[in-house]
């Protein structure tokens, strides 16, 4: 499957360019426009789910001992699996729903709508499988029953808030503080206590990092086989994210959201892994109260990923609260996504099955745009 995702991540980032040279002053304007600071957070939070939180420590020994990424640090391999060229992917996804798509209607023809919202609905529930099975190195000791009973929690949780845009912005905003006190205070504060290291070994991390853009375009092809799955990922969530984010656009000209979208998330992600790397590098235990409050926080991340999809998906099929009513809505998402998540520990289903039918449906939408370009004809061109 590699040359299928190198073309179809190529063919994106080209998008990327094309739409910022030829419609970089167009206004997007969402259904339901924030602020800045909310759009990003809502962004982030959607964005991005536990791995975040629970894979970095683990990869780490992967990219030094992989002669695949030999080429670069570890530090920069992480950086560069969540980077700027991941987050340009959603700014294409995105441009293309607040702009495009109200002129062309194209996820309205009922075959790309059905095959959309079914990727949506798996990679929904990926998203807590993949918590699941990466929680055990954080907590050990926890039984395999208290891990699916934290599982049904999250579903419960995530289904609950996905009926009420108030909840969910909230907890973005609440998670991404969360996120900030996790990686520049608990963890940097502890990282001082227990090994004394300071601001020179962070500054030395952001040095390291830096050289992710130096190798930058060895990330837009796969590197190797997880780095593949990584792209595939990326891939599944593309479309899905970029809808959702998409409502909430409060008309900034395309290139000022494209520059919001990709580097305002990279900035956190960058100073995240640079803190992790210290523990990685200075071997560093991390203390149990702190393992819990990572957990805490890749919990609230899973959340935050299931509700704003469920709601996505929710309302493009016509399953919202409002249509179904509480006594139908709650019960039937929760099942839907506790049922595939067990499939997807139970049964051969893996994302990148999920990857793959996205950029499948990338293809098609592509002939489509250029058999309707007459409809773009009256939307303002770069001057």
């Amino acid at each position: 499957m590699t040359p299928i995702i190198t073309i179809a991540y190529l063919s994106v980032l080209a998008c990327a360019l094309f739409v910022l040279i030829r419609w970089p002053r167009v206004r997007c304007y969402g259904e339901t426009p924030v602020g800045l600071f909310t759009l990003i957070a809502l962004l982030f939070t959607a964005g991005l789910d536990m791995g975040l939180v629970m894979l970095p420590l683990n990869e780490f020994p992967i990219y030094e001992e992989e002669a695949a990424f030999g080429f670069t640090n570890a530090l920069a391999v992480e950086f560069g699996m969540w980077g700027p060229l991941v987050w340009l992917m959603y700014f294409v996804a995105t441009f293309y729903f607040v702009a495009l798509e109200p002129r062309l209607r194209l996820f309205e023809i009922a075959p790309v709508k059905w095959v959309y919202n079914l990727t949506v609905i798996a990679t929904c529930s990926f998203t807590c499988y993949l918590f699941m099975i990466n929680l055990p190195t954080y907590a050990p000791d926890l039984p395999q029953w208290a891990i699916w009973g934290l599982a049904v929690f999250v579903i419960a949780f995530s289904v609950t808030s996905s009926g009420d845009f108030r909840i969910m912005k909230w907890l973005a905003i609440v998670s991404t503080y969360g996120f900030g006190m996790l990686a520049f205070t608990a963890l940097a504060l502890v990282a001082f206590a227990y090994s004394g290291v300071g601001m020179g070994d962070f500054g030395a991390n952001i040095g390291l990092l830096m050289d992710y853009f130096a190798n930058l375009p060895r990330f837009a092809v796969p590197i190797s086989d997880y780095h593949e799955f990584y792209l595939f990922w990326w891939f599944a969530w593309s479309i899905m994210i970029g809808q959702f984010v998409a409502r909430f656009v409060g008309g900034l000209p395309a290139w000022q959201l494209a520059l919001a979208m990709v580097f305002l998330p990279a900035i956190p992600l960058g100073l995240w892994f640079s803190v992790l790397f210290i523990y990685y590098k200075a071997e560093i235990v991390i203390p149990g109260w702190l393992n819990w409050f990572m957990i805490f926080v890749g919990v609230v991340f899973v959340i935050n990923s299931l509700d704003s999809l469920i709601r996505l998906y929710s309302a493009n099929l016509g399953w919202s609260r409002e249509a179904l009513g509480n006594r139908v809505y709650y019960p039937m998402h929760f099942m839907l996504q506790f049922l595939l998540v067990v499939a997807y520990f139970f049964t051969p289903f893996e994302i990148q099955w999920v990857g793959l039918v996205v950029a499948g449906l990338y293809a098609v939408i592509y002939v489509l745009i250029l058999q309707r370009m007459g409809a773009l004809s009256n939307l303002a061109p770069a001057k």
